[in-house]
Protein backbone atom coordinates (compact mmCIF):
# COMPACT_ATOMS: atom_id res chain seq x y z
CA UNK A 1 0.00 0.00 0.00
CA UNK A 2 1.48 3.54 -1.09
CA UNK A 3 1.35 6.24 1.23
CA UNK A 4 1.75 10.42 0.94
CA UNK A 5 5.72 11.29 0.38
CA UNK A 6 7.83 12.41 4.26
CA UNK A 7 7.55 15.64 5.19
CA UNK A 8 10.94 16.72 3.98
CA UNK A 9 9.38 16.78 0.32
CA UNK A 10 7.14 19.62 1.28
CA UNK A 11 9.80 21.49 3.68
CA UNK A 12 12.93 21.34 2.75
CA UNK A 13 14.24 23.68 1.47
CA UNK A 14 17.30 22.03 -0.11
CA UNK A 15 14.70 19.62 -1.74
CA UNK A 16 13.07 22.82 -3.41
CA UNK A 17 16.31 23.62 -4.83
CA UNK A 18 17.06 20.12 -6.62
CA UNK A 19 12.98 19.93 -8.09
CA UNK A 20 13.57 23.47 -9.50
CA UNK A 21 16.12 22.10 -11.25
CA UNK A 22 14.68 18.90 -12.26
CA UNK A 23 11.60 20.57 -13.34
CA UNK A 24 11.65 23.71 -13.71
CA UNK A 25 14.77 23.84 -15.64
CA UNK A 26 14.93 21.05 -17.98
CA UNK A 27 11.51 20.41 -18.70
CA UNK A 28 9.04 23.05 -20.69
CA UNK A 29 7.28 25.52 -18.37
CA UNK A 30 3.51 26.74 -19.52
CA UNK A 31 4.72 30.51 -19.12
CA UNK A 32 1.78 32.36 -20.81
CA UNK A 33 -0.05 33.19 -23.77
CA UNK A 34 0.74 34.45 -27.44
CA UNK A 35 -2.16 36.92 -27.00
CA UNK A 36 -0.56 38.66 -24.23
CA UNK A 37 2.24 39.55 -26.47
CA UNK A 38 0.01 40.25 -30.28
CA UNK A 39 2.70 43.01 -31.15
CA UNK A 40 6.31 42.86 -32.02
CA UNK A 41 8.23 44.88 -28.81
CA UNK A 42 5.08 43.51 -26.65
CA UNK A 43 6.94 41.95 -23.54
CA UNK A 44 6.15 40.03 -20.49
CA UNK A 45 8.81 38.63 -17.71
CA UNK A 46 8.56 34.96 -16.75
CA UNK A 47 10.07 33.99 -12.82
CA UNK A 48 11.49 30.29 -13.78
CA UNK A 49 13.20 28.70 -10.76
CA UNK A 50 14.29 32.05 -9.73
CA UNK A 51 15.29 33.69 -13.05
CA UNK A 52 14.19 36.24 -14.66
CA UNK A 53 12.77 35.99 -18.18
CA UNK A 54 12.14 38.35 -20.91
CA UNK A 55 9.21 36.84 -23.12
CA UNK A 56 8.67 39.44 -26.50
CA UNK A 57 8.16 38.96 -30.23
CA UNK A 58 11.06 39.83 -32.47
CA UNK A 59 10.17 42.54 -35.83
CA UNK A 60 9.11 39.37 -38.12
CA UNK A 61 6.60 38.82 -34.93
CA UNK A 62 8.57 35.17 -33.60
CA UNK A 63 8.11 34.44 -29.92
CA UNK A 64 12.01 34.73 -28.25
CA UNK A 65 12.83 34.46 -24.67
CA UNK A 66 16.10 35.68 -23.10
CA UNK A 67 17.83 35.92 -19.73
CA UNK A 68 16.92 39.49 -18.06
CA UNK A 69 20.55 39.52 -18.29
CA UNK A 70 22.88 42.62 -19.69
CA UNK A 71 25.76 40.57 -21.21
CA UNK A 72 28.20 43.55 -20.71
CA UNK A 73 27.98 43.79 -16.29
CA UNK A 74 24.82 41.60 -15.74
CA UNK A 75 22.57 43.85 -14.62
CA UNK A 76 18.92 43.14 -15.01
CA UNK A 77 17.19 45.44 -17.74
CA UNK A 78 13.58 44.73 -17.99
CA UNK A 79 12.01 45.97 -15.15
CA UNK A 80 8.51 46.00 -15.18
CA UNK A 81 6.83 42.60 -15.27
CA UNK A 82 5.06 43.84 -18.91
CA UNK A 83 5.18 46.34 -21.52
CA UNK A 84 6.43 47.52 -25.03
CA UNK A 85 10.29 47.50 -25.98
CA UNK A 86 10.42 50.24 -29.03
CA UNK A 87 12.46 47.82 -31.31
CA UNK A 88 15.20 47.53 -28.89
CA UNK A 89 16.20 46.26 -25.33
CA UNK A 90 18.42 48.48 -23.72
CA UNK A 91 20.66 47.96 -20.33
CA UNK A 92 19.94 50.87 -17.73
CA UNK A 93 23.14 51.10 -16.79
CA UNK A 94 25.32 51.28 -19.73
CA UNK A 95 22.95 51.55 -22.37
CA UNK A 96 23.92 48.40 -24.18
CA UNK A 97 21.28 47.55 -26.79
CA UNK A 98 19.76 44.60 -28.47
CA UNK A 99 17.68 43.71 -30.77
CA UNK A 100 14.14 41.76 -30.20
CA UNK A 101 15.78 38.80 -31.94
CA UNK A 102 18.84 39.33 -29.18
CA UNK A 103 21.52 40.90 -31.21
CA UNK A 104 23.82 43.32 -29.95
CA UNK A 105 23.78 46.42 -31.64
CA UNK A 106 25.11 48.96 -29.13
CA UNK A 107 28.13 48.91 -27.08
CA UNK A 108 28.77 52.27 -26.22
CA UNK A 109 33.05 53.15 -24.47
CA UNK A 110 33.92 49.26 -26.09
CA UNK A 111 36.19 50.15 -28.57
CA UNK A 112 39.01 47.30 -27.74
CA UNK A 113 40.56 46.15 -31.12
CA UNK A 114 39.54 42.31 -30.14
CA UNK A 115 35.55 43.25 -28.99
CA UNK A 116 33.02 42.66 -31.65
CA UNK A 117 29.41 42.95 -30.82
CA UNK A 118 28.58 39.45 -32.54
CA UNK A 119 29.73 37.70 -29.51
CA UNK A 120 27.88 39.25 -26.88
CA UNK A 121 24.01 38.45 -28.10
CA UNK A 122 21.59 37.78 -25.27
CA UNK A 123 21.67 34.48 -23.87
CA UNK A 124 18.69 32.64 -25.27
CA UNK A 125 15.55 30.94 -23.76
CA UNK A 126 14.23 27.39 -25.82
CA UNK A 127 10.96 28.44 -26.44
CA UNK A 128 7.91 26.75 -28.23
CA UNK A 129 4.46 27.10 -28.98
CA UNK A 130 1.23 25.29 -28.47
CA UNK A 131 -1.97 26.26 -29.40
CA UNK A 132 -0.90 29.72 -28.30
CA UNK A 133 0.58 28.52 -24.41
CA UNK A 134 3.77 29.56 -24.85
CA UNK A 135 6.54 26.99 -23.09
CA UNK A 136 9.88 27.93 -22.39
CA UNK A 137 12.93 25.67 -21.61
CA UNK A 138 15.81 26.82 -19.87
CA UNK A 139 18.31 23.60 -20.58
CA UNK A 140 20.99 23.99 -22.78
CA UNK A 141 19.74 21.94 -25.49
CA UNK A 142 16.17 20.92 -24.73
CA UNK A 143 13.89 17.88 -26.58
CA UNK A 144 11.27 19.10 -28.63
CA UNK A 145 8.63 20.35 -26.74
CA UNK A 146 5.54 17.66 -28.72
CA UNK A 147 7.71 14.91 -27.30
CA UNK A 148 6.69 15.68 -23.09
CA UNK A 149 2.99 16.89 -24.79
CA UNK A 150 2.87 13.28 -26.19
CA UNK A 151 -0.87 12.65 -27.39
CA UNK A 152 -2.13 15.73 -25.53
CA UNK A 153 -2.30 18.20 -28.75
CA UNK A 154 -4.18 15.23 -30.65
CA UNK A 155 -6.46 14.57 -27.60
CA UNK A 156 -7.20 18.60 -27.14
CA UNK A 157 -7.60 19.55 -30.47
CA UNK A 158 -11.81 19.82 -30.25
CA UNK A 159 -10.75 22.23 -28.06
CA UNK A 160 -9.51 24.56 -30.26
CA UNK A 161 -7.53 26.41 -27.79
CA UNK A 162 -5.44 28.34 -29.96
CA UNK A 163 -8.53 30.13 -30.92
CA UNK A 164 -9.83 30.96 -27.43
CA UNK A 165 -8.96 34.08 -25.92
CA UNK A 166 -8.19 35.46 -22.25
CA UNK A 167 -11.10 37.31 -21.03
CA UNK A 168 -10.44 37.11 -16.90
CA UNK A 169 -6.90 36.38 -15.20
CA UNK A 170 -6.55 35.95 -11.12
CA UNK A 171 -3.28 35.76 -9.80
CA UNK A 172 -3.40 33.74 -6.04
CA UNK A 173 -0.53 33.85 -3.36
CA UNK A 174 -1.14 30.65 -1.74
CA UNK A 175 1.24 29.44 1.16
CA UNK A 176 2.27 26.03 0.42
CA UNK A 177 4.49 23.84 -1.85
CA UNK A 178 3.64 23.80 -5.17
CA UNK A 179 3.57 19.18 -5.39
CA UNK A 180 0.40 19.73 -2.88
CA UNK A 181 -1.26 21.76 -5.08
CA UNK A 182 -0.53 19.57 -7.98
CA UNK A 183 -2.42 16.78 -5.30
CA UNK A 184 -5.18 18.63 -4.64
CA UNK A 185 -5.75 19.11 -8.06
CA UNK A 186 -6.00 15.39 -9.41
CA UNK A 187 -8.42 14.38 -6.62
CA UNK A 188 -12.06 14.59 -5.77
CA UNK A 189 -12.31 12.74 -3.04
CA UNK A 190 -12.41 16.15 -0.90
CA UNK A 191 -15.44 17.72 -2.90
CA UNK A 192 -18.44 16.61 -1.07
CA UNK A 193 -16.29 17.88 2.02
CA UNK A 194 -14.97 21.00 0.50
CA UNK A 195 -16.88 22.02 -2.68
CA UNK A 196 -20.61 22.15 -1.86
CA UNK A 197 -21.16 24.69 -4.87
CA UNK A 198 -19.09 22.11 -7.38
CA UNK A 199 -21.27 19.43 -5.71
CA UNK A 200 -24.14 20.59 -6.77
CA UNK A 201 -22.73 20.73 -10.58
CA UNK A 202 -20.78 17.61 -11.29
CA UNK A 203 -21.25 14.07 -9.96
CA UNK A 204 -17.03 14.14 -8.25
CA UNK A 205 -17.25 10.12 -8.53
CA UNK A 206 -18.04 9.98 -12.27
CA UNK A 207 -15.70 9.99 -15.25
CA UNK A 208 -12.48 8.35 -15.95
CA UNK A 209 -8.81 8.86 -15.35
CA UNK A 210 -5.99 8.66 -18.16
CA UNK A 211 -3.27 5.85 -17.09
CA UNK A 212 -0.38 7.86 -15.87
CA UNK A 213 1.66 9.41 -18.14
CA UNK A 214 5.65 10.28 -17.33
CA UNK A 215 5.04 13.78 -18.35
CA UNK A 216 0.92 14.43 -17.53
CA UNK A 217 -1.90 13.15 -15.09
CA UNK A 218 -5.59 13.68 -15.57
CA UNK A 219 -9.02 11.93 -16.56
CA UNK A 220 -13.07 13.69 -16.61
CA UNK A 221 -15.67 14.12 -14.91
CA UNK A 222 -19.48 14.39 -15.84
CA UNK A 223 -22.14 16.84 -15.10
CA UNK A 224 -25.34 16.10 -12.38
CA UNK A 225 -28.80 16.60 -13.34
CA UNK A 226 -29.53 19.06 -15.75
CA UNK A 227 -25.98 20.63 -15.66
CA UNK A 228 -24.24 21.78 -18.53
CA UNK A 229 -21.16 23.52 -17.28
CA UNK A 230 -19.13 24.50 -14.30
CA UNK A 231 -20.76 27.38 -13.50
CA UNK A 232 -22.63 28.62 -10.33
CA UNK A 233 -26.01 27.34 -11.07
CA UNK A 234 -24.69 24.92 -14.14
CA UNK A 235 -26.63 26.90 -16.62
CA UNK A 236 -25.08 27.00 -19.86
CA UNK A 237 -25.25 30.62 -21.77
CA UNK A 238 -22.47 30.13 -24.25
CA UNK A 239 -22.76 27.69 -27.42
CA UNK A 240 -20.41 24.37 -26.90
CA UNK A 241 -17.10 25.57 -28.30
CA UNK A 242 -17.13 24.50 -32.07
CA UNK A 243 -14.79 21.55 -32.38
CA UNK A 244 -16.73 19.54 -29.70
CA UNK A 245 -18.90 16.14 -30.11
CA UNK A 246 -21.01 13.88 -28.19
CA UNK A 247 -19.69 13.37 -25.11
CA UNK A 248 -16.94 16.46 -25.26
CA UNK A 249 -20.40 18.33 -24.97
CA UNK A 250 -21.34 16.67 -21.71
CA UNK A 251 -18.05 16.55 -19.40
CA UNK A 252 -15.03 18.70 -17.71
CA UNK A 253 -11.33 17.38 -18.93
CA UNK A 254 -8.83 18.12 -15.98
CA UNK A 255 -5.12 17.57 -16.74
CA UNK A 256 -2.06 18.63 -15.04
CA UNK A 257 0.36 18.63 -17.38
CA UNK A 258 3.78 18.55 -15.38
CA UNK A 259 5.39 20.83 -14.35
CA UNK A 260 3.53 23.72 -13.96
CA UNK A 261 0.00 23.39 -15.93
CA UNK A 262 -3.72 22.56 -15.26
CA UNK A 263 -6.33 22.62 -18.06
CA UNK A 264 -9.80 22.63 -16.95
CA UNK A 265 -11.37 21.97 -20.61
CA UNK A 266 -15.44 22.79 -20.38
CA UNK A 267 -17.84 22.41 -22.91
CA UNK A 268 -18.08 26.44 -23.56
CA UNK A 269 -14.57 27.52 -21.93
CA UNK A 270 -10.98 26.67 -20.94
CA UNK A 271 -9.53 27.20 -17.69
CA UNK A 272 -5.70 27.65 -17.17
CA UNK A 273 -3.85 27.60 -13.99
CA UNK A 274 -0.10 27.94 -14.46
CA UNK A 275 1.98 27.58 -10.97
CA UNK A 276 4.74 29.49 -10.20
CA UNK A 277 6.90 28.17 -7.08
CA UNK A 278 8.04 30.48 -5.01
CA UNK A 279 9.56 28.88 -1.95
CA UNK A 280 9.33 25.42 -0.37
CA UNK A 281 6.12 26.59 1.10
CA UNK A 282 4.52 29.28 -1.22
CA UNK A 283 3.47 28.73 -4.70
CA UNK A 284 1.94 31.37 -7.04
CA UNK A 285 -1.14 30.72 -9.20
CA UNK A 286 -1.94 32.51 -12.21
CA UNK A 287 -5.51 31.83 -13.21
CA UNK A 288 -6.76 32.88 -16.97
CA UNK A 289 -10.63 32.05 -18.35
CA UNK A 290 -10.57 31.73 -21.73
CA UNK A 291 -13.66 31.80 -24.29
CA UNK A 292 -14.25 31.75 -27.99
CA UNK A 293 -13.69 35.13 -30.11
CA UNK A 294 -17.66 34.49 -31.40
CA UNK A 295 -18.96 34.30 -27.79
CA UNK A 296 -16.87 37.30 -26.69
CA UNK A 297 -18.27 39.40 -29.63
CA UNK A 298 -22.13 38.89 -28.77
CA UNK A 299 -23.96 41.89 -26.84
CA UNK A 300 -24.94 40.02 -23.71
CA UNK A 301 -21.58 37.85 -23.54
CA UNK A 302 -20.25 37.47 -19.67
CA UNK A 303 -17.86 35.29 -17.54
CA UNK A 304 -18.60 36.23 -14.56
CA UNK A 305 -20.63 32.65 -14.02
CA UNK A 306 -17.64 30.98 -14.82
CA UNK A 307 -15.14 33.13 -13.29
CA UNK A 308 -17.44 33.61 -10.28
CA UNK A 309 -17.67 29.84 -9.54
CA UNK A 310 -14.20 28.84 -9.86
CA UNK A 311 -12.88 32.00 -8.09
CA UNK A 312 -14.39 30.84 -5.32
CA UNK A 313 -13.79 26.94 -5.54
CA UNK A 314 -9.91 27.82 -6.33
CA UNK A 315 -10.16 29.74 -3.16
CA UNK A 316 -11.63 26.32 -1.01
CA UNK A 317 -8.51 24.39 -2.64
CA UNK A 318 -5.60 27.15 -1.76
CA UNK A 319 -7.01 27.12 1.59
CA UNK A 320 -6.89 23.35 2.34
CA UNK A 321 -3.60 23.32 0.49
CA UNK A 322 -2.53 26.20 3.15
CA UNK A 323 -4.00 23.92 6.15
CA UNK A 324 -1.91 20.59 4.57
CA UNK A 325 1.11 22.36 4.28
CA UNK A 326 0.71 23.68 8.05
CA UNK A 327 -0.25 19.69 9.27
CA UNK A 328 2.44 18.53 7.16
CA UNK A 329 5.28 20.90 8.91
CA UNK A 330 4.47 19.31 12.50
CA UNK A 331 6.62 17.03 14.10
CA UNK A 332 3.62 14.61 14.56
CA UNK A 333 3.21 14.03 10.65
CA UNK A 334 4.05 10.95 9.51
CA UNK A 335 3.03 9.01 5.53
CA UNK A 336 -0.35 8.64 5.76
CA UNK A 337 -1.99 5.79 2.77
CA UNK A 338 -3.44 6.45 -0.41
CA UNK A 339 -6.79 5.10 -0.83
CA UNK A 340 -7.28 3.13 -3.96
CA UNK A 341 -9.36 6.27 -5.51
CA UNK A 342 -6.12 8.10 -5.06
CA UNK A 343 -4.25 6.54 -7.89
CA UNK A 344 -3.64 9.98 -9.69
CA UNK A 345 -1.67 11.77 -6.31
CA UNK A 346 -0.17 8.45 -5.93
CA UNK A 347 1.43 8.42 -9.44
CA UNK A 348 2.59 11.75 -9.06
CA UNK A 349 4.57 10.59 -6.09
CA UNK A 350 5.55 7.56 -7.64
CA UNK A 351 7.22 10.27 -10.53
CA UNK A 352 8.53 12.70 -7.90
CA UNK A 353 10.77 10.12 -6.21
CA UNK A 354 11.50 8.15 -10.21
CA UNK A 355 12.70 11.52 -11.04
CA UNK A 356 14.56 12.36 -8.25
CA UNK A 357 17.23 8.98 -9.19
CA UNK A 358 17.77 10.51 -12.64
Amino acid sequence: MQTTLPARYYTDAAIFRQEMKRFFCSMWVCAGRCEHIPQPGDYFLAEVAGESIIVTRDSAGTIRAFYNVCRHRGTRMCRESEGHLSGRIQCPYHAWTYALDGTLLAAPHMEHPEFRKEDYPLHSVAAEIWDNHIFLNLASQPKPLAEQLADLPAKFAPWGMADLRMVKRATYAVRANWKLIVLNYNECLHCPVLHPMLCRITDTMSGENDPPHPSYIGGSMEFRGGAETMSVDGIRRRDVLPGLRGTQCKQVLYYAIYPNLFLSLHPDYVMVHRLWPKAVDRTEVVTEWLFHPNEIATRNFSADDAANFWDATNKEDWAISELSQQGISSRAYVPGPYSPREGLPSAFDRMILEREKE
